[in-house]
């Protein structure tokens, strides 16, 4: 009969040979998820940016992995959050839009509560895990942070607000579930709390989503920081750098603290931006077609960085196409966390093929859809109407990444095989949970006008 410290080495050996084999190389690591907002692709130094110095954002990509051909699921700050936290498209579940207003937050919108987070998973695995920043992921007790798998939650339920403390702000920055009046500008709040997380449980596995609502308007910034980029013109652009170098700062202040608590080849760190920029803050999507709310690359293409010291190359480059919706299925691998057999996950683990061990492509195909606009990448090649009511174009963004040159006339077989194939994905995915607010607003409006006409 085998004693009960042999059974306790069988069933360990057992959970790694499931795992993949990750228990086994030491303690699990800590994972950190950095999100900025509304951030242009050619927006950071080592993304070709040069006129804002981003020192401690690329070191991400010197020290880790920059993923040159990194995507989100929409192109728009909501969906691309569901996705995220999910592992799935957030179609499959109804959240195409925004959830609208925080003025709108007694109706039903947010994140499905029948879905699980990357939060309730590594919670459920042994991690301390915390919310810092933006959720804009409903605003009702359901939705809640707290009630969604984070242990701690500093920051704010809506899609923006002041920068700086408003008396009238009617989305208050909480800690837990309680307003907080006494605070600094909110990307240095978000970088002190993010270190003091780190801090307190520098001891056990932690999962901290530090979710910036930097560069998102309105525009806002420290005098310290516009003094930095005084001869920066237009104002618009001026004041975007002085906000992108705010939160470079704090990033820098989350990576020193790892370093201090010598806890960098211990921590899983994930960079990108929740879409490309809108042209309302002043960023800069060039070489890419596009912007915020299209599908065009410069509204879903963004920068993309993977650092796990002493376990993922450093300074390299990884070309296939990902998305953030393997962020999930590769933090739960990276924290020896099973398959998940509960849901059908869309993200892939990417740990294999960022450290060689597997080559090929991640995936078959990446797809869009948000409202008319929609889009599939397979390959080289991309299928896009980016705008309503027209057709839609067929790019090789091998050649041209900048979507220039329409191959759909010439190409035709491949887009028939691409729209069969986008068809079948759209299939498998629930309508909308609601509509934009415009939209909502139009509706609204029609069947008002509907109601005080005259009945023939």
């Amino acid at each position: 009969m085998l004693s009960p410290r042999w059974m306790l080495g069988l069933e360990f050996a057992a959970w790694v040979c499931c795992t993949g084999g990750l228990a086994a190389e030491g303690p699990r690591p800590n994972v950190i998820v950095i999100l900025a907002d509304d951030q242009g692709y050619s927006d950071l130094g080592v993304q070709g940016g040069k006129d804002i110095p981003t020192p401690h954002i690329d070191s991400l990509a010197r020290n880790g992995i920059r993923c040159t051909n990194g995507y989100v699921s929409g192109p728009y700050c909501s969906p691309t959050r569901a996705g995220l936290l999910t592992g799935r498209y957030q179609q499959r579940y109804g959240h195409e839009f925004n959830p609208g207003p925080n003025s709108e937050q007694n109706y039903d919108k947010g994140l499905s509560i029948r879905e699980k987070t990357l939060a309730d998973r590594l919670r459920a695995a042994g991690y301390k895990t915390a919310l810092v920043g933006k959720w804009h992921l409903g605003y009702t007790s359901s939705f809640h942070p707290l009630n969604r798998g984070f242990d701690e939650f500093y920051g704010f339920l809506g899609g923006a607000r002041s920068y700086f403390p408003e008396p009238r702000e009617p989305d208050p920055i909480v800690r837990g579930r309680l307003p907080v009046s006494d605070f600094e500008y909110t990307t240095d709040a978000f970088g002190r709390e993010a270190v003091s997380f780190i801090a307190r449980h520098a001891e056990q596995p932690f999962f901290l989503f530090l979710s910036f609502n930097a560069v998102h308007t309105p525009m806002h910034a420290p005098q310290k920081y516009l003094d930095r980029f005084a001869a920066v013109q237009p104002t618009l652009r001026r004041q975007y750098c002085a906000m992108t170098a705010a939160m470079d700062d704090a990033v820098g202040q989350v990576l020193a603290e790892l370093q201090r608590l010598k806890l960098e080849e211990r921590t899983l760190i994930f960079y990108f931006s929740d879409n490309g920029g809108p042209p309302v803050n002043g960023s800069n999507n060039l070489p890419l077609r596009g912007q915020k709310a299209t599908t065009w690359e410069g509204g879903i293409r963004v920068p993309f960085f993977i650092q796990w010291k002493g376990t993922l190359p450093a300074g390299t480059t990884y070309d296939e196409p990902v998305i953030q919706l393997d962020i999930l299925p590769t933090a739960l691998a990276a924290a020896g966390v099973g398959p998940v057999a509960d849901t059908r996950l869309d993200g892939v683990n990417l740990l294999p093929y960022l450290k060689g061990e597997q080559t090929g492509s991640p995936h078959d195909a990446l797809y869009w859809r948000f409202g008319e606009q929609r889009a599939i990448r397979q390959g080289r090649w991309k299928l896009v109407r980016a705008n309503p009511g027209l057709r839609q174009e067929l790019y090789d963004l091998s050649t041209d990444p900048g979507e220039t040159r329409d191959l759909s006339g010439v190409e035709t077989q491949k887009v028939a095989e691409l729209e069969a194939a986008w068809q079948k994905w759209n299939q498998e995915l629930e309508a909308p949970a609601w509509q934009p607010p415009q939209n909502a607003k139009k509706a609204r409006n029609s069947a008002k006008k509907k109601a005080a006409a005259p009945s023939e």
